[in-house]
């Protein structure tokens, strides 16, 4: 076995263990303010980095809740909102960050959730396309006739259809194979795609490991939009714990922008979490360019119809979602003050 191949199966064993380690390495340490609330709000647990992560180490979220009766709950997942969707099913899970693709297509499955704020795009150079240097495939034009993992109905397969519709090439012509990000990444270690649609941790880590980019999210042009998005029933029954998990996220992402450095290796500064080196510059440089997520505006509305068009038209999915399918109205739940916090959170 070759040593890149080595590198790629590592990628792939470590995934599983790594997210289970989040809980196991930084549970202990997090400060229980509103431990008896009478609301637990299930949130995706943050690993090493980013605003939750601070949040969690902080204990930010449970004091900002607790005068609401409410608190957090961090639940383990795997990479990528769409393989999260029988927790939200099971309620399990009832907030994570996600993107328009795989919302969409947990709603063409009747999934029973809604995003409540968009951030402007940035950061689009984490995820796009990656293949293995054996394969031979140096451009997108290359991907014909070869397999390329994707999350289905998510972010990879949109990149994917995106890519190969700006390269003019029929998407029946590559070989889309659904795997989530846990099994892709085997796949890819493995030999048995050629290709990768991937984006965060995992395509960083796979990029790290020697796989070739062919190309990235900000090049095919993408509307795959960060967002954030709740489970509808939490929505309904506690609109003013939604607001308050916004605003105060909202407030943390301001300042990830403003000091990038201190949102990386938040509960581990060595060992596999922790990142060093150019894997570290790079994650300070992409959070100095995060922006803040913010109620829907009316032009979030073409970007997502850019989604569900392409999914659409490559039959991804068979109903043409809206905005008033997907957007929930939380403005219209909340008073004047709750409304000016998260319109004052969103100018930071």
């Amino acid at each position: 076995m070759s040593r890149r191949l080595s590198a790629f199966t590592r990628i792939a064993l470590a995934i599983v263990p790594a997210v289970a380690l989040v809980a196991a390495c930084s549970a202990g340490s997090t400060p229980e303010p509103g431990a008896g609330a009478s609301f637990v709000l299930k949130v995706t647990d943050p690993g090493n980095s980013g605003p939750l992560a601070v949040a969690k180490r902080d204990g930010t979220f449970d004091a900002a809740l607790k005068p609401l009766g409410a608190r957090v709950e961090w639940v383990t997942t795997t990479p990528g909102f769409s393989s999260m969707l029988k927790l939200f099913n099971t309620r399990e899970l009832d907030v994570s960050g996600a993107a328009f693709s795989p919302v969409v297509g947990a709603l063409s499955k009747d999934v029973g959730v809604k995003i409540v704020a968009v951030a402007d795009p940035a950061g689009q150079d984490q995820s796009g396309i990656v293949v293995t240097p054996e394969s031979g495939v140096r451009s997108v034009a290359d991907l014909v006739g070869k397999r390329v993992a994707v999350n289905p109905a998510g972010k990879g397969e949109y990149i994917v259809l995106k890519a190969l519709a700006a390269a003019g090439i029929p998407a029946d012509k590559v070989t889309r194979v659904p795997l989530q990000q846990k099994d892709a990444a085997s796949a890819f270690a493995t030999g048995k795609v050629e290709g990768w649609a991937s984006f965060l941790v995992p395509y960083q880590e796979a990029k790290a490991a020697g796989a070739v980019e062919i190309v990235t999210e900000k090049q095919i042009g993408s509307k795959d939009n960060t967002v954030v998005v709740f489970r509808t029933e939490v929505l309904d029954q506690r609109p003013d714990v939604a607001a308050k998990y916004l605003e105060v996220l909202q407030g943390l992402t301001a300042k990830q922008k403003a000091n990038p450095a201190d949102f990386e290796n938040v509960f581990e500064k060595t060992g596999p979490r922790a990142l060093t080196g150019d894997r570290l510059a790079d994650a300070v440089r992409v959070g100095g360019e995060v922006t803040v997520p913010r109620l829907p505006r009316e032009s979030d509305a073409a970007d997502l119809a850019d989604v569900v068009t392409t999914f659409a038209d490559n039959g991804v999915i068979k109903n043409r979602i809206t905005a008033n399918d997907i957007f929930y109205d939380l403005k219209a739940k909340l008073n004047p003050e709750q409304l000016a916090a998260l319109n004052g959170g969103a100018g930071r």
